[in-house]
This record gives C-alpha cells, sequence and structure tokens, in this order.
C-alpha cells in the first residue's frame, strides 16, 4: 500500500490532529476567542465522524492502523460524545471565571488518541493512542487550577496512570519478546496452537494496564477521587467515550491477537467483571457524594461489559458494544443534569443537595430519574436492554454463574439509585436553586429523551451497526 493510500485511511486522525494544532496556535495569539475555538473543535470532531463513516475498509502503516466496521461503530460514537462534551463543558468552566481555550483542543487530542485506540492494529499505535488520550485527561482533571479538588484529581490521576502504563508497556515487552512481533495478526498466528507461559504473563500485564483504564476492579482505586475532585462537565466525557476506546481496544487485542487463548482470558475476564460488579455495587452504598456514586456506579457497569466480552463469542462483542453506548448516554446526561444544578453559586453535587429537587426543577428531576432508572437497568428504559444483551450473551456462551452473581449485583447496586429517586420526589428541599444553564439543561433532557422512548426505535438502527462491528473481530 503506497503512503498515499494509508494517509488516505488515516483521515479523521489528520482532522483531529491538524485542527487541534492550528486551534492551538489560533488560540495562543487570541486567548480570549473561546467561542469560536470551541466552535471549530465541533465542526472538526463532527467533520471527523462523517469521514470515518465513509471511509474503506483495509489497514495501513504496515499493519498499524485498521479501517472496518468495529473502528468506524467506536470512533463515530466516540467523535459524537466529544462533541457534545465541549458546549457542555466551556460555558461551565466561564460561568466560573475560567475563560480559556485549551478545554476543546485538550478533547480534540484526547478523541485523536481514542480514535488511534479504536483502530490500532498493533501494540506501537495501541500504546501512543493510549497515552495521547490519557495526557490530555490528566490535564483535564486539573482544569480548574483554582481548585484544590480538582488539582489533587490531576495529580491523582496521573501518578496511578503512569503505573498502569509501565504495567501495559511490560505487558507489551513480553508479548514482543515471545511472540517475535507487535502486530495483532502475527500475534494471532504465534498463539494459535496455545499460547507459551511468557506470552501469557504479558497478556495478563497487558489486561492489567487497560483494566485501569476502563476502571475495572481491582484497578479502580483512582476512579472516585478523580470524578470527585474533576469538574463535572470534564467527568461527563471521562466517563463515556474514554471507557467505550477502552473497551473496544480491549476487545481488539484479544479477539484479534489471542484468539487462540480464549479459555486464558476470558477467565481472566470473568475475575475482572465479576470483582467489578461487587466493589461498584457494595461500595456505592455509602456514598453521599453523586460524583463518587457514579463512580462506583461505572466500576460496575465496566463489570457487565466485561461479562459480555468474557464470553469469547461474536454475540458477547455485540452486547458489550450496544452495552458501552446505551451507558454513555445515561452517565452523559446525568452528569450534564450535575452540571446545570447550583444553590447560591455552589455547585449541587450529594444526596442531599438533591432533596425536594422536583419542587423547583421538574424538568431536569425526570431527566435524572430516567438516568438512573436506566442506570438501574429499569424496562423499557436503554439501561434494561444493555444489560439484557449482555446478560444473554454470557448466559449462551455458558457462563450461568457469573451472569447470575452479575445479576445479583444489579439488584444491590439498584438501592443507591432507588434512593436519589426517593431524596429527589420526596423529601423537603432545603432551598431555593439556581436557575440552570440553558445548554446544559437543553443536553440534558435531550438524552433523557433518547433514553426513553426514542430509544426503542434507535434499538432498530443500532443493533445491526453493532451487529456488523463485531463481526469484523473475526470470532
Amino acid at each position: 500500500m503506497t503512503f498515499s493510500a494509508d494517509l488516505s485511511l488515516a483521515i479523521p486522525e489528520l482532522i483531529l490532529a491538524v485542527g487541534a494544532l492550528v486551534l492551538l496556535v489560533g488560540g495562543a495569539f487570541s486567548p480570549r476567542s473561546t467561542f469560536a475555538v470551541s466552535a471549530a473543535a465541533v465542526v472538526a470532531l463532527l467533520g471527523a465522524a462523517v469521514a470515518t463513516a465513509t471511509l474503506p475498509v483495509g489497514t495501513a502503516f504496515a499493519g498499524g492502523l485498521i479501517s472496518d466496521a468495529a473502528a468506524t461503530f467506536a470512533k463515530v460514537a466516540i467523535y459524537v460524545a466529544s462533541a457534545v462534551a465541549i458546549p457542555l463543558g466551556q460555558p461551565w468552566f466561564e460561568r466560573r471565571g475560567v475563560k480559556n481555550f485549551e478545554f476543546p483542543v485538550l478533547i480534540l487530542l484526547a478523541a485523536l488518541g481514542m480514535g488511534m485506540m479504536a483502530s490500532s492494529g498493533d501494540l506501537i499505535s495501541l500504546y501512543v493512542g493510549v497515552e495521547l488520550q490519557s495526557l490530555a485527561l490528566y490535564v483535564l482533571a486539573a482544569m480548574h487550577r483554582d481548585n484544590a479538588k480538582a488539582s489533587e484529581a490531576g495529580l491523582k490521576y496521573f501518578v496511578l496512570g503512569a503505573l498502569s502504563s509501565g504495567l501495559l508497556l511490560y505487558g507489551a515487552s513480553l508479548i514482543y519478546g515471545f511472540a517475535g512481533s507487535t502486530t495483532y495478526a502475527d500475534i494471532a498466528v504465534a498463539v494459535q496452537g496455545g499460547a507459551e507461559t511468557g506470552v501469557l504473563f504479558g497478556l495478563v500485564f497487558l489486561m492489567c494496564g487497560l483494566a485501569f483504564k476502563v476502571s475495572a476492579a481491582p484497578f479502580h482505586m483512582w476512579t472516585p477521587d478523580v470524578y470527585e475532585g474533576a469538574p463535572t462537565p470534564v467527568v461527563a466525557f471521562f466517563a463515556a467515550a474514554p471507557k467505550l476506546a477502552a473497551m473496544v481496544l480491549f476487545a481488539r487485542v484479544l479477539a484479534e491477537g489471542f484468539a487462540g487463548a480464549i479459555e486464558q482470558w476470558s477467565q481472566v475476564l470473568v475475575a475482572l467483571g465479576l470483582i467489578s460488579v461487587a466493589v461498584g455495587a457494595f461500595a456505592g452504598l455509602v456514598q453521599k457524594n453523586l460524583k463518587r456514586l457514579w463512580a462506583y456506579s461505572s466500576i460496575a457497569n465496566v463489570g457487565y461489559a466485561l461479562l459480555g466480552l468474557a464470553s469469547g463469542t461474536e454475540a458477547g462483542i455485540q452486547a458489550m458494544l450496544m452495552f458501552m453506548v446505551l451507558y454513555m448516554v445515561d452517565v452523559t446526561g446525568f452528569f450534564a443534569c450535575l452540571s446545570a444544578l447550583s444553590r447560591g453559586g455552589r455547585s449541587m453535587e450529594t444526596m442531599d443537595d438533591m432533596a425536594g429537587l422536583w419542587r423547583e426543577r421538574p424538568w431536569l428531576s425526570l431527566a435524572m430519574t430516567v438516568f438512573a432508572l436506566s442506570a438501574l437497568g429499569l424496562p423499557p428504559f436503554s439501561g434494561f436492554w444493555a444489560k439484557y444483551y449482555v446478560f444473554k450473551a454470557a448466559l449462551d456462551a455458558g457462563l450461568w454463574g457469573p451472569a447470575v452473581i452479575g445479576l445479583v449485583g444489579s439488584v444491590v447496586a439498584a438501592f443507591y439509585y432507588l434512593r436519589l429517586i426517593k431524596v429527589m420526589w420526596f423529601d423537603a428541599s432545603p432551598g431555593q436553586t439556581d436557575k440552570p444553564p440553558a445548554e446544559a439543561g437543553a443536553i440534558a433532557i435531550g438524552l433523557a429523551v433518547f433514553a426513553f422512548p426514542v430509544v426503542l426505535i434507535a434499538l432498530t438502527w443500532l443493533d445491526p451497526l453493532a451487529t456488523r462491528a463485531a463481526q469484523a473481530f473475526g470470532l
């Protein structure tokens, strides 16, 4: 393949890279033009999504970049979610006196890294994508520099992220040493008759590094603190697109590089999934801060997605993709609601702050109720269908025990979602809330409409797209 043909498959990445560099230089010369930079960043992300949807199937750069249905599915969802994060976050910062142009540029760079993760074809592009995404996220976590909690969140995320990168690199080096190649296709050939012990050790380290990126227990220790300390719109971004990118990367590495070792990695995924469900369900019961509560909720939900992936089947990957996209809607919408709520200029982030909310902000209360019931898994909300696909794939693969344990964890976690609804609808309000900003309220209510009832219609086109994407992995 010629270099120009390789570049043609990397058009979405080029759009984002060039866009980020141009906006960075333009913002440096005109640092107060935040609206123009934000608008241009949204256009670049939507342009990258359109370019991704029209790309042909193929590989580029000696197998380092893959363009297929799976990459298209993931990258379009990632770019759209990233585009939503910009109008949600930039006005939030400006209302708090933080007027800078770096926020949309960092979103662009993070989206570029996530797109590379979804399209990675070897261990080198995997690492470059992961680190490009991670470095942008570290800065985003500490973006509110005058806030001590935000600075602490960024520092914790950076230190623990460096540890996970070390695990990932060590695993990749072991795999390369024993398999003799960094590309997934060559690694698959090397482990076709059964993986050597050295390769399996490398795979375990690699999976541990990726487990950190998706907040799977016991590699979840950063998540509650970072979610609590980071700015609310940044958490909305953290909890959505990066999780999908990391889960698609998980699936690509395992399905394309280690299809001959399904029995080995499936056991690891089941363990990670069940520990995540247990930690997320039981630790969430004692949380008073809603950002910490949804951090544990995200840990539990990643556990469900890992159970679908652990089935080692095409249906399992399709279930995981459906789950992650529908979960993105719930978590982005919930944090959009939180970013819209304040009382006396102070953000409303605790369970007690939500008391009697429906009397003052009925639409936002209704939206938060929809997101809570969806995350709980109550039919006919989107979360029910997400869990239905995952548990069905696990049961079809014979994972009856893990599926039952996951279902029990879902029932336990229902308590904290229902407690939030009870506080909003039945407790007395402690005081008048501030008028919510238009952009955050519109995003929250729009996503709530998607979660119910529009999702019933959306499933008719999302299901075949996820099925086609899962077929690209060749299991």
